[in-house]
Parts: C-alpha cells; sequence; structure tokens
C-alpha cells in the first residue's frame, strides 16, 4: 500500500487548489438529502454523505444536453461547445464502477462522441465507502464495494485526513503545486490497514446466490410469472431508469424556434419502462406491456450488460429501489426469481 496523506484541516485548501483550473462537481446536501452540482467555495463540500439523488453520471451524459445548433436553410450547423476540464469529487465505489460501464458502452460500435469528449476531460476523485450508504444498498453482493482500477485519485478517510491514492497521470496533476500533503507514518499505514478491514463488517450479502450466477438466472426466468405480479403494482414511472448510473438510454429531439429560422437538438435522459419508449414506425410497440418492460430491464441488468461489456449493468447503489413507490428492488426480485429457478427449470424442460 502506498499513499499520501490529505489532512482533513487542508482538504478545503486543496479543492480551492483544484478549481482554479476545473470546474469542481461534489456532493452537497439539498433538502435532506445530496447532488452532484458545481461548488463555488470548499464549504459547500460533504464528504460524508451516504448517496446522491442523481449519479454522478450526469457530468459526462448530463439530464438535457445541447448537441449541436443549426439554421432551416442551411447556413449554419455547429456542435454545441464542451465545458472545459472537471473534475468530480466524492464518488463512491459504485459509482466508480458504473462510469467504467459507462465508458465501455459509449465507446463500441458507433462511439458516443458527445460522451468521449466529456469524459476525457473529466477527472475522477473516489471516495472509499466505510458503511453502507442506505438500507437499500447491496454493492457488496455485486463486487462494487472495492475500488475498481477505474479512478484518478482515491480517497480513504482515517480520522483525522485521507489516505490519497493516485491511480493516473490526470490525478497526479491535480496535486502538482500543493503543499498540504504529508508522507504518511507507520502507524498511518496500520490505521489504513484496520480502517479497510473493519468495513467488510459494516456491509452484508443481500443477494442469496452469486451475483455470477445472474446471467443464467436471468435466462431460466425468462418466462417467469414473477413479471406479470411485478407488473400489476409497478406504475411505468421510469423512476428507476432515472436515477441508475448505469442507464444509457436517451432521446434525441430536433426543436425548431418560432420563426422556424434556428434550431437546436438535443438529448435527454429517457426510461425503457415509459410505455411510449419502444413505439416504432407504423405505431407498433414491441414492448407495449408492463410486464415486457420490467423484463427487459432486469434482463439489461443482469445479463444484456454482461454479455455486451463484460460488465453487470447493475452496480447494487439501492438508488432505484429508494426512489421505486411500489417498492419494487432488484434484491427482492432476484431472490425471488432465484428461489423460483428449480420450478422454472423444471417446468422449461417439460
Amino acid at each position: 500500500m502506498s499513499f499520501r496523506l490529505l489532512p482533513k484541516s487542508a482538504f478545503p485548501a486543496w479543492v480551492e487548489h483544484v478549481r482554479k483550473e476545473h470546474r469542481v462537481l461534489a456532493p452537497v446536501p439539498h433538502n435532506g438529502a445530496h447532488r452532484f452540482v458545481e461548488i463555488e467555495a470548499p464549504e459547500q463540500v460533504d464528504m460524508e454523505y451516504r448517496t446522491t439523488i442523481l449519479p454522478p453520471k450526469k457530468a459526462m451524459l448530463p439530464v438535457r444536453e445541447s448537441l449541436l445548433r443549426f439554421s432551416t436553410d442551411g447556413g449554419q450547423l455547429e456542435a454545441a461547445s464542451q465545458p472545459g476540464p472537471t473534475a468530480i469529487l466524492g464518488v463512491h465505489t459504485c459509482d466508480l464502477h458504473a462510469i467504467q460501464l459507462l465508458d465501455k458502452v459509449y465507446s463500441q460500435g458507433f462511439a458516443d462522441q458527445a460522451y468521449q469528449a466529456r469524459r476525457a476531460h473529466t477527472v475522477l476523485v473516489g471516495l472509499e465507502c466505510l458503511s453502507p450508504c442506505s438500507e437499500h444498498s447491496f454493492c457488496k453482493s455485486m463486487g462494487t464495494l472495492s475500488c475498481p482500477e477505474l479512478f484518478d485519485l482515491h480517497l480513504t478517510d482515517l480520522g483525522e485526513s485521507y489516505a490519497l491514492d493516485v491511480g493516473s497521470d490526470q490525478g497526479a496533476e491535480l496535486l502538482i503545486g500543493f503543499e498540504g500533503l504529508l508522507e504518511p507514518q507507520p502507524e498511518d499505514y496500520r490505521r489504513a490497514d484496520e480502517v479497510m478491514n473493519e468495513k467488510w463488517s459494516r456491509f452484508s450479502y443481500r443477494l442469496e446466490f452469486e451475483a455470477a450466477e445472474l446471467p443464467s438466472l436471468m435466462g431460466v426466468s425468462a418466462q417467469s410469472d414473477l413479471w406479470e405480479q411485478l407488473a400489476e403494482r409497478c406504475l411505468a414511472c421510469g423512476s428507476c431508469n432515472l436515477v441508475c448510473p448505469t442507464c444509457t438510454c436517451f432521446d434525441v429531439v430536433d426543436e425548431v424556434d418560432l420563426g422556424l429560422k434556428n434550431g437546436e437538438r438535443y438529448r435527454t435522459w429517457d426510461s425503457c419502462q415509459l410505455a411510449m419508449f419502444a413505439t416504432v414506425a407504423g405505431g407498433h410497440n414491441f414492448r407495449a406491456g408492463r410486464a415486457a418492460r420490467l423484463r427487459h430491464r432486469f434482463m439489461r441488468k443482469g445479463k444484456y450488460q454482461l454479455e455486451a461489456t463484460g460488465n453487470l449493468g447493475c452496480v447494487g447503489c439501492g438508488r432505484c429501489a429508494q426512489a421505486c413507490l411500489v417498492h419494487i428492488t432488484p434484491v427482492d426480485t432476484w431472490n425471488e426469481l432465484h428461489r423460483r429457478q428449480p420450478q422454472m427449470a423444471q417446468e422449461s424442460s417439460a
């Protein structure tokens, strides 16, 4: 283990140091919860937050993003400007895993240039999770409780200071010229070991099976009666998708001004749980029923994304469970499918 020490007393000065060259997004209290917003002063930052309403992916994939502006006579067509260097502070390990998945999704096939442009100018400062974010967190089950390879800087709370690990050249650049860092002493290394060892007992495995079994479980569960049963409760509101750190779908809209001379193409987050999401030319909707849309959502999280990218599409953050008004949760759904697995396997072979 090799790290530097960032005393908490020096943390505000370091945030100001970063703000000289970057716009800084960080967790900030908001109406009893937290959200990632661009800060104007270090005092706004709350590094002891539990979770945020929306994931930090919104820095690379804004809720509403202008793609280009145009004139209807064809005389103007220009891409929207991208923001400058950005640093996101306090990204929990589950969200780091989610961004790792997004990087793969938006670089495959026809690479998403807008996402990649923002991502290339974004530095991730991770924060080690030492206690569950909420009663719905199941990151330990999903293997996202540890920091992935993807990070630029990573902070671990040791009490009076942070252990600071450097993961990239971009991360190292955030430390250039800052004189508040200290060299760790032997007791600091012992404290870091204690913190990392003690944290695991605070988290519990909430799935009744190994996450590696999810793809096969989803495969035999495609025709399960559970989807219709859940659909009777589901409101098809899309809240689960809108708070999810790994959902990637968006809608693209061309909007012309009232004078019919100029326009803008922009995209907004979309949800596969909305009734019109799968409607195509001719008015055909190939997932018109709520049960089909629910099944598709869980298939993407537990099977499709793994097959496409090598990463499961769920990181166990628990945001969707918190947002769902009728208490449909990944943990309850997957555990129930697991309990029904022998019956489903028997029916499929009959």
